[in-house]
């Protein structure tokens, strides 16, 4: 036998040496569990939280169940761009909590009739303690029309030797461990007078400096917000940006608008650049990316493109909101007018490939004045933790923002939208019942927490297999108290407890068996959640 052979042989007899019916199954070494977790069909979880956004886990739905896209409730204005040195054309919005304080940063310019603008392109800076209720500080930094009374934070032109455009903003706390005080914060501009991007650094997010006199990413089109982040996960630095395919669509687009990635150490020097593909989605045109670690799973990446659409002179146009605009727009470009965009949900576990929602994640909604324009829904890149509006103890939710009134009038506008921890995605079954079984997993820690929703009459109850989907004893769905209520964590019960110390380290499948239920994500965790009733 070829040594590749015995090898093969070697796992397999490894593997089925960790079925329950084995004599060492009870307590596998920590080589047999690695070795496990190479397999294929095994995989090592820990005790990280785990979405359903994507297949990962999913060996098979049955019945009724399937996998359902959630969206984004729309609430309240934020903010409002309607300073002078503001307008309609503001937009590309960073958004981030700093500890204590909420911070936003967002290119600020007004379109006009006849011209794309009115006066030069800025990036101007808001704050909140809430993420709710926003103020603009009054900066000093930089004068318009002979006053410094304004929240304008960078300018298009030289900034510290370095010519970039301020109104193409991405800006983020840099959460690098061996980052110094005086960089704590760092911007990605796009470049004027070469094509690329370049890092600033601040040390409060408000006074900056360049680090390179030139851009520092050259490979794309950068007409878009370009965006760059730590990776606390994979310890480096993530970028993503605009670039357009090579394929050919129409005069018009010039090829498909695009999403192109590379990883560094430094923010200087970019490596590994990669173009973003999808599990199952046709060609689209991707105006923005916004893509982000989710905090509270780092290890996947999340990401809300605007989808751009442009059906040219439909006749359902004509009945769509602020047609006036729409025909002032098209005097500059047709597209202005025509097109019209929605933002998409996408998921991703090594930052190249993702799965894509095709569905819109936030859709244009019910027709009104500011919204089915071109611009509407850019989602600001990213959402964060709120309170929730809700009395009597709710969890916090997520906000996400997205602009409306995108060149209309003089002002733009920036609503926030929530959603429940997790929400994007469920494993959802009706009345009618399904069932998720996932696939062999190994996990550490000593109980399961999920994150559920069910109806007064539904229910979720869950079984513990074996890797060959046998149900194991004391865990078999008969001795799981069915889980009903709507919450974000609670931990699993069975009659004999919740204790699961004794399967960490070894190869099991969960079983979920829904009625009128939705199950968002689960995690294992050291200790039980104080909410543990059935």
């Amino acid at each position: 036998m070829k040594k590749t052979g015995f090898s093969f042989f070697l796992l397999l007899w490894s593997i089925s040496a960790l079925s329950p019916g084995h004599a060492s199954s009870k307590h596998n070494t920590p080589a047999q569990s690695a070795l496990l977790a190479q397999s294929d069909s095994v995989l090592s979880i820990g005790s990280r939280l785990e979405l359903f956004a994507d297949d990962y886990l999913i060996d098979r739905l049955k019945g009724e169940a399937r996998l359902c896209l959630h969206h984004p409730e729309p609430r309240e204005i934020v903010l409002v761009h309607d300073a002078p040195w503001e307008g309609n054309g503001s937009g590309y919005h960073s958004i981030f909590q700093d500890e204590k304080k909420y911070r936003m940063y967002y290119k600020a310019w007004q379109h006009s009739a006849g011209t794309t603008t009115s006066h030069p392109i800025f990036c101007c800076y808001a704050e909140s303690d809430d993420g709710i209720h926003w103020i603009k500080p009054e900066l000093g930094l930089y004068e318009f029309q002979g006053s410094k009374t304004n929240n304008i934070v960078f300018i298009s032109g030289m900034m510290d030797g370095a010519d970039a455009d301020g109104g193409h903003p991405a800006v983020f706390r840099d959460e690098n461990p061996d980052v110094p005080p005086d960089s704590r914060y760092k911007a990605i501009l796009r470049a004027r007078s070469e094509r690329g991007v370049i890092p600033f650094a601040s040390p409060d997010g408000i006074h900056w400096r360049a680090l390179s006199a030139g851009p520092v990413i050259t490979d794309g089109a950068f007409d878009s917000q370009n965006l760059a982040f730590w990776d606390s996960e994979r310890k480096e630095y993530r970028a993503y940006w605009r670039y357009f395919t090579e394929q050919s669509d129409t005069a018009l687009y010039r090829g498909l608008r695009a999403i192109r990635t590379a990883r560094s150490q430094d923010l200087l020097t970019w490596f590994d650049q990669h173009d973003l593909s999808y599990v199952d989605s046709p060609p689209e045109q991707l105006y923005t990316n916004v893509i982000k670690p989710y905090h509270r799973a780092p290890h996947l990446f999340l990401g809300f493109p605007m989808r751009y659409i442009d059906r040219g002179a439909a006749e359902s146009l004509q009945a769509l909101p602020e047609r006036e605009h729409r025909t002032w727009r098209s005097s500059i470009s047709p597209r202005y007018g025509s097109a019209i965009t929605d933002a998409l949900f996408m998921i991703s576990r090594d930052g190249v490939r993702f799965k894509r929602w095709n569905e819109a994640f936030l859709r244009p909604g019910i027709e009104r004045a500011g919204t089915w324009n071109y611009g509407h829904l850019c989602t600001a890149w990213s959402f964060v933790e709120t309170c929730s509006a809700l009395e009597g103890g709710a969890p916090d939710e997520l906000s996400l923002y997205a602009v409306e009134s995108y060149w209309t009038d003089n002002s733009s506008a920036l609503r926030r939208y929530s959603l429940r921890m997790d929400g994007f995605v469920s494993v959802s079954a009706p009345m009618a019942g399904g069932e998720l079984i996932t696939k062999p997993l190994i996990f550490s820690g000593s109980s399961l927490v999920i994150n559920f929703s069910t109806s007064a009459a539904g229910e979720i109850k869950i079984e513990i297999q074996d890797s060959a989907g046998s149900p194991l004893p004391g865990y078999t769905q008969e001795e799981c108290p069915a889980l009903f209520g709507d919450a974000i964590e609670r931990t699993v019960l069975w009659k004999k407890g919740n204790d699961l110390a004794a399967l960490a380290g070894r190869a099991v499948r969960l079983r979920f068996i829904l009625k009128d239920a939705d199950l968002y994500s689960i995690r294992f965790k050291d200790a039980a959640n104080v909410n543990t009733a059935p």
